[in-house]
C-alpha cells in the first residue's frame, strides 16, 4: 500500500504571492534573494565560500522551475536543461494570513478564511487585563517585554532582569501570537510550559492563533534558545487530512512541531529532535518505520527560527545545501508506492525589512518511484497538496484542493 511523506521547509517561500501587496511584501523571494546573495560573491561564517547556491537534489527534481513559475526568473545556481524528474509548482496561499498554523492546515485541507486576532507591535501590546490574570492565575510576579520584537533580540535584552526578577519575558510578533520566554533553570522549563498553558485559556477571548513556550539557557550576554519550544496552538476549525487519515485507521506521524500546530489533533504518533541535523536523522527513521498507508507530516522549524526571521541569508543558504546533500539519503529509502512531498508553509525572506514572515508563493515539488512528473503551473491553493496526498493514499476526496494529476 501506497504511504506519503510531507516535508516542510518552514518559511522558504519562492517568490512574492499574488496578493503580497495586502501585506507591504511585493519583492520578497525568500529563494531568489538567498540565490543572489550567493551568486553576488558574498560569504560568511556560516557559507565561507563564495558561488552559487548548490541545490543539485532539489534542482534535478524541479525546484528551480517551480521558483521560475513563481517569479518569472530563473535563479542563479538553480538551472536545469531538460525534463525535472519530479513534479513542480507553485502555490498561492487562499488563507487570510501568512501565519505558520494558516499554512499547514490549508496545506492539510483546511484554508482559514477568516482574521486572527493580533496584538498591537508597540508597547503595552497586551491589554492589561489579560497580563492582569496571567499574573494572578500563575503566581508570577509580573511580566518584562510586553511588546512585538525578535525572540532573541528581546531575550539578549530582557534576560539578565528577567534572572534577577523572575518575571517571564513577554512578546508578539506581526501574526497571531502570544510568546512567553524564560531561562530553563532559573525560571524552570515545567513552571514556564504551566504558564503558558494557562495563557492559551486567556488568549481564546482574543481569537490567538497559538502560544509559544520559549525557553533558553546560558548566562548574561551568552543566552541560546533551546530546543524545549512548545507551540499550544487553538485547533483546527474543521477536519483536516490528519484527522481523515487517523479515522481510517492510518497511521499518522508528527515529527518535529506538527503535533502542536495541529493542536495534536488526527496524530497517532508524535516525535521531535533539536536541529536540522536531528529533525533529518529523525525523519529517516520515521521513514523506515511507517507503515503502509501512512502519512508522515515533517517540520524543518531551524529555515525559519534561526535563519528567516534572524535574517541570516549566509545561514539558509548553508541550510538549504546541508538538507540537499541528505536528500538523496531519503530518495534511497523510497519503496515502489512512496510519494515524498517537498513545501513550505510562507515565506521569510531573510533580506527584507523586519522580522516577520513574508507572503509568497511556496514550492510544491513531489516525487516517486510511480508519481507523475512535469510542471503542475501555478495552484491556487496550498490545499492541492493535501488532495494530491488523499488521492495517492486513497482516500475521500478532501472538500478542499485540486489533485496533481
Amino acid at each position: 500500500m501506497a504511504r506519503a511523506f510531507i516535508l516542510v521547509l518552514d518559511s522558504f517561500g519562492i517568490g512574492a504571492a499574488p496578493d503580497a501587496d495586502k501585506f507591504g511584501d511585493v519583492g520578497a523571494d525568500t529563494f531568489g534573494h538567498i540565490a543572489e546573495w550567493c551568486a553576488s560573491g558574498n560569504t560568511a561564517a556560516e557559507r565561507p565560500t563564495a558561488g552559487p547556491i548548490s541545490l543539485p537534489n532539489m534542482v534535478e527534481l524541479g525546484l528551480g522551475k517551480a521558483a521560475e513559475l513563481a517569479t518569472g526568473k530563473i535563479h542563479p545556481g538553480t538551472e536545469f536543461e531538460g525534463a525535472a524528474k519530479g513534479f513542480y509548482a507553485a502555490c498561492a496561499e487562499r488563507s487570510f494570513g501568512k501565519d505558520t498554523p494558516s499554512g499547514h492546515w490549508e496545506m492539510a485541507g483546511v484554508p482559514v478564511e477568516f482574521d486572527w486576532g493580533y496584538f498591537q507591535p508597540e508597547f503595552p501590546s497586551f491589554p492589561d487585563d489579560l497580563i492582569s490574570k496571567l499574573v494572578e492565575r500563575t503566581g508570577i510576579p509580573g511580566v518584562l517585554g510586553n511588546k512585538a520584537a525578535s525572540g532573541t533580540v528581546i531575550i539578549e535584552e530582557l534576560g539578565d532582569e528577567h534572572v534577577a526578577s523572575g518575571k517571564p519575558i513577554v512578546y508578539t510578533s506581526a501574526d497571531s501570537v502570544f510568546q512567553i520566554a524564560a531561562h530553563e533553570e532559573h525560571f524552570g522549563l515545567d513552571k514556564l510550559y504551566e504558564v503558558c498553558e494557562v495563557a492559551r485559556e486567556l488568549v481564546d477571548d482574543y481569537n490567538i492563533g497559538r502560544v509559544i513556550a520559549r525557553p533558553f539557557l546560558g548566562e548574561s550576554g551568552a543566552y541560546e534558545r533551546t530546543g524545549n519550544r512548545r507551540d499550544l496552538a487553538t485547533p483546527p476549525h474543521q477536519r483536516t487530512l490528519l484527522d481523515l487519515l487517523e479515522a481510517e485507521g492510518r497511521e499518522v506521524i508528527s515529527v518535529g512541531k506538527i503535533a502542536d500546530i495541529f493542536a495534536h489533533s488526527g496524530l497517532t504518533k508524535k516525535v521531535k529532535a533539536n536541529g536540522l541535523d536531528g529533525l533529518f536523522d529523525l525523519s529517516l527513521k520515521m521513514q523506515e518505520e511507517a507503515e503502509d498507508g501512512s502519512l508522515t507530516f515533517v517540520n524543518f522549524v531551524d529555515f525559519d527560527q534561526n535563519f528567516g526571521h534572524r535574517r541570516n541569508v549566509a545561514g539558509y543558504a548553508a541550510a538549504l545545501e546541508y538538507f540537499d546533500t541528505r536528500l538523496p539519503e531519503f530518495i534511497n529509502q523510497m519503496r515502489d508506492d512512496d510519494l515524498v512531498i517537498l513545501t513550505a508553509d510562507h515565506g521569510c525572506d531573510p533580506t527584507w525589512p523586519g522580522s516577520d514572515h513574508t507572503r509568497e508563493f511556496v514550492p510544491f515539488v513531489a516525487f516517486g518511484p510511480n508519481f507523475t512528473t512535469g510542471s503542475g503551473g501555478r495552484r491556487d491553493s496550498f490545499a492541492d497538496i493535501g488532495q494530491t496526498v488523499a488521492k495517492h493514499l486513497e482516500i475521500s476526496p478532501l472538500s478542499e484542493g485540486v489533485a496533481a494529476q
